[in-house]
Order: C-alpha cells, then structure tokens, then sequence
C-alpha cells in the first residue's frame, strides 16, 4: 500500500521491479559499511531489502548511512536493480534485487536495543516483557502474529460461509462463579455492587440459542482468575460457538472439517491424519492414562494386573490388595538406556504424580517367549520371577532390546504417571515426529465427578451439559455413571476445544443445580434469567469453546503461549511492560466506595 513516504513495501521488491524508481521506509535491520559502499538491509512488516549507499552516487545519501545503526528508522529513495552474479541472497525473498539510494532522510533514531533485533538469539524472559514493543520486532514474534491473524480471519471466513453470524457479548457481567475465581469490577454508581469479567460467554450464547440466532461465533476474551503456566493467561481469547438443532455427531463433523481446511490452507507443510480418531473418555484413559492423548507415537498403556496377582514383591502385593493396579508402558529400543538414565526417569515419575516405576530391559535375540533370567535387567530382578516377566513383555507387546517401564499404585495416579512417562520417552527417544499433526476427539464424559474435601458431586464441565438421555434416570439413583453429552478436541497431547450438548429444560437444569447442592434459592439468585429462558421455547443445542492461543501456539510451532500473544502477562500475572497491576489513587478508591483492610500491605512496583 502506497503511502507518502512509502511507494513500496521492503518485502515486495522482485526481479520485475529492476529499473523502477521506489521510495521505501523502515527500520535498519544491519549495516555493513565496506569503505566505499553502505549496505544496509532496510525492514518493515512485509520484509527486508537490501540498499546500496554509493558517495559517488548520491553523496548526501551516502553521509546519512554513515551516521544510522540498527532501529534506526529512515527513509530512503532509488532505483531497483538486480545484485551483481554471484552476490544473489537465496534465502532472502527479495535477494534478487537491491535498491540503489539516490535520497535518505532519517525519520528517528534508536538507543542500543536491551536485546539483539536481528539475531534469534535467548533472551530473558522478563526483559522480553519489559520491551514487548522490541520483541514483537523480532522476525519469529512478527510472524506469529501475522499467523495469528491469518488463522483468526480464516476462522470467519469459514464460518460465515456456513450461516454463522458473530455477536458480540459483554464484557461486564453477573459473577457467577462455576469453576475459577472470577476477576471482579467495583461499580462507582451502584456503590457495593460488582461486574465480573467473563470467564466465557457460556450463559450469553446459550441466551442466544433461545434468541433464535441459530448458529453464532465470536472471538471472546475472556479472563480467569488462576494459576497460570505455559498453556494458560488470565486473559484469553477463544473462539466460541453455539449452535441450535444439532447433535454431538453435527458438532464432531464441523470441527473436523474446520481444522483440516486451517491446517491444509495455513500449514500446507504438515501431514494430517485423517478422519479424526475418536475415543471415549474411559477408552483414552485405559489406552494412554490421559483424556488428551498424544497419538504420534504408540507406547500405549496396558494392564498387568492380573499376571502380577501372585508376585511376591511386595509393592505389587501392598497395590493390589488396596485396590490398585499396575499398568506398563513398552518404550522401543530404550534396553539401551544406562543406569543413570533410568535413576533420571525415576526421578521425573516422581514429578507427575508418581512414587516410583519399575524398569525392565530386555536383551538378547529371539522371540521373548524364550527369555532367559540372564537376558532381562532390572533394578528389582530379584522381585521379578522369569516368567512374569514373559507374561508381562508379551502383553506390552515388547522385543528384544525394548525397556518395560511399571507404575503401581491407584488408577488415577496410574494413568497420570505414565501419561508424563510415555510423553518423555517419547521425547528421549525421538519418537515424535514434529511434521505431523493427529487431532482426535474425546467422548462420553462423566457428567460428574465426586469432591472429597466438600463431599458433593461437582460438574466435570460446567452445570449446563446435557447428560445423555438414556443417563438421566441414573442423576437420582447412581450420579457418579451418568455421562455427557460432552466432547474434547486434542491435537498432539493437548486439549484445544471442549464442549457439549446444553441443557435446555428447566426441570433438567434444576435437577442438576440439586445434584451440585445448589440450593432452589441460590440457583433463582445466580441462574434465574437462564431457568427463566428456558420456559420460554428453548431450543435443543450445543457448542463448543476453541482456545484460539492455545491452537496458534500449536500451528505455529511454539510452546508456549506467550509466544502468540502479542501482549501477555508474566506467570505471576503481571505486566511489565505498564507496570500491572498497580496501586490506584485514594480517590479513585473512596469513588468506588471502596478502603483497603487496615494490615494490607501494597509492594511498591508490580511484581
């Protein structure tokens, strides 16, 4: 796009340019003075270009090259022209061609960056924060979020192709907290009253199912007040979707056909497995200890229970007998860790829920079958008789020259252990092939799940999943094998969509509300407009929220999603880059009625 001091992007400059006259405009990317000759390789968003600086040429020019360091930013003036034989850039788009300068004008210069521009070099996380505006110059943070952007408006083209219309929602709403702490507003004009910032527009697109809008999108923010780590913000955006007259099967095949078109359309470098795998809950759970499967790679969980049931170890003895399991992955090729590799993974089992693993490598030739006492290595080899461990490497589906990795102890922390230890194995071995995408979906949900501290039954999604049908006799007599009509989209281990089937009867919903102990009272106080709507011509529907970071950060290669967001908060919820959160004035406080407790102690700077 032309502008007045700009007849053409840096990036857009080819061979076909050669001759014409452009004006260009940008930051000073690197120079490189060769006596005679500047080089300076000009940026802007679209790219980079190189200039030539010549005395001879443009005498004026050439002194204003001579004073100009990186970020820099100027104008420049010249013809294209092609790089001599020999000097062409191959790994440049515009290293064909180079501007030869008859004017520059330095627009504004630049103090020494607190990092390198132009080098992908590490830098402190902290110091990337506090100088956001620099990062997000670097070319990886710009292509992020270019890419970002690109998959934001693919999203809407999509979807609008398909009858959806976006509506926005409010962003000051009712608390009514389901799950995480709310972020609370004060209301200056309704002293002692509060807004909550919105964790998803959960009610409000369910408000517009009993609108009539029969399929809606947006592009929510939303904030959650939490514990934060790679994959999580306190403000966050996700796509949201609603729709009316649909079933899971409706749902399952929108997505689908979303995400492959995204993936085929902005990673066209990437293989994908098609269709969608689809497990259910308890079949995710036995085959990979977690309801978001990694399924790049196998190592698949199995139980070995049952040929452990007359050991005489007596870790095996002691888990079984209360009721545990004992469960083993079969990592291909891993008999040739070393004794301290296996003393590392000991100690890594203990970080994800586990209390220690048993290891069992298999060496020799031959079928397994004919292992020999002599032929297996084991830290307790002398717990393990010869033909448990037979047993238990056919089952694993193990070979020579395989490790067997067991954890014993209750199912839950079971699955949870081996979920981390299948993943690292994998990483160890490079078992993961990083070109290749496997979304798969999740099914069949419990409804509920049983709190043990409060001694109440909690939602496992939130309190307006529909249960199935043929599940809902048991909410009076069994709640705890009632199951949703909820699904999950995971792509390589990590969960990036969650949703379900709505509620849409009022006897129904009050019937969950009595499930959760939320009392007739407080359910009218928190939900009386949703318990209101629905007896007026609700609409069977469903939907499902997309974190649109978390997706980004996975299409784009990254591994956390700071790297996507353009202005995102420390683990500790700060920014600071403006300093918050921060202290506010006396009188803003007495404006909104509000006085600090007397004790409280306020930090000086943001943390």
């Amino acid at each position: 796009m032309k502008t007045y001091l700009k007849s053409h992007s840096c990036g857009e400059l080819r061979a076909e340019h050669e001759g014409q006259e452009v004006a260009l405009a940008g930051w000073v990317h690197r120079r490189r003075d060769h006596g005679s000759l500047i080089f300076i390789d000009l940026r802007d968003h679209e790219g980079i270009v190189q200039v030539v600086f010549s005395p001879k040429e443009a005498e004026e020019a050439h002194a204003v090259a001579s004073d100009v360091r990186s970020e820099y930013v100027i104008q420049v003036k010249g013809t294209v022209g092609r790089r001599p034989p020999g000097t062409e850039n191959r790994e440049m788009a515009t290293g064909e061609v180079e501007v030869r300068a008859q004017g520059a004008t330095l627009l504004n210069p630049s103090k020494t960056p607190p990092f390198y521009i132009n080098e992908e070099t590490e830098v402190e996380d902290l110091l990337r924060l506090r100088y956001r505006y620099l990062d997000l110059r670097r070319e990886r943070m710009h292509r992020n979020v270019v890419f970002r952007h690109k998959i934001v408006q693919f999203i809407r083209s999509f979807l609008s192709e398909r009858g959806f219309i976006e509506v926005e929602t409010p962003i000051l709403i009712k608390s009514t907290p389901e799950g995480a702490r709310d972020y609370l507003v004060p209301s200056r004009v309704n002293p002692g009253r509060f807004y909550a910032l919105p964790q998803s527009p959960q009610q409000l697109k369910q408000l517009l199912m009993v609108s009539g809008f029969e399929r809606y999108f947006q592009i929510a923010h939303c904030f959650r007040d939490e514990d934060l780590r790679a994959d999580r913000q306190p403000e966050f955006t996700q796509l949201d979707m609603e729709i009316s007259f649909i079933n899971e099967e409706d749902m399952l095949n929108l997505m689908e056909d979303l995400h492959t078109a995204m993936v085929e359309t902005l990673r066209p470098d990437v293989r994908l497995i098609k269709p969608f795998p689809r497990l259910t809950y308890a079949e995710a759970m036995r085959r990979y200890g977690t309801d978001k499967p990694d399924l790049r790679f196998g190592m698949e969980l199995v139980d070995v229970s049952d040929l452990l049931s007359e050991s005489e170890f007596t870790v095996f003895q002691q888990t079984l007998a209360a009721g545990g399991v004992v469960r083993a992955i079969c990592a291909p090729g891993g008999a040739a860790l070393g004794r301290r590799q296996i003393d590392e993974l000991t100690a890594f089992v203990k970080t994800v829920g586990g209390k220690g693993l048993i290891s069992i490598g298999l060496t020799g030739e031959g079928p397994v079958e004919e292992l020999t006492a002599e032929e297996f290595r084991s830290p307790m080899h002398r717990h393990l008789r010869l033909e448990e461990v037979r047993a238990i490497a056919a089952r694993a589906g193990a070979s020579r020259g395989d490790l067997i990795i067991m954890v014993a102890d209750q199912e839950e922390q079971v699955g949870q252990a081996l979920d981390g230890l299948r993943r690292e194995m994998a990483r160890r071995l490079d078992l993961i092939d990083e070109g290749l995408f496997v979304f798969c979906f999740t099914t069949d949900f419990p409804l509920l799940g049983w709190n043990e501290d409060e001694e109440r039954w909690d939602p496992v999604h939130h309190p307006f999943t529909s249960p199935k049908e043929e599940d809902v006799p048991l909410m009076d007599t069994d709640p705890g094998r009632v199951r949703a009509r909820a699904y999950d989209l995971v792509c390589n281990g990590w969960e990036i969509a969650g949703g379900s089937i709505r509620i849409h009867r009022r006897d129904v919903q009050e019937k969950m509300f009595s499930l959760l102990r939320i009392a007739p009272e407080e359910a009218q106080d928190r939900f009386g407009h949703m318990l209101e709507a629905f007896e007026y011509g609700a609409p069977p529907h469903g939907g499902i929220a997309t974190g649109l970071d978390r997706t980004v950060m996975i299409l784009a290669g990254e591994r956390d999603i700071r790297e996507v967001i353009a202005f995102p908060k420390t683990k500790t919820a700060s920014d600071p880059l403006f300093g918050a959160p921060s202290t506010v004035s006396d009188a803003q406080l007495k404006e909104l009625h509000i006085a600090l407790r007397p004790g409280v102690v306020i930090p000086k700077e943001s943390p």
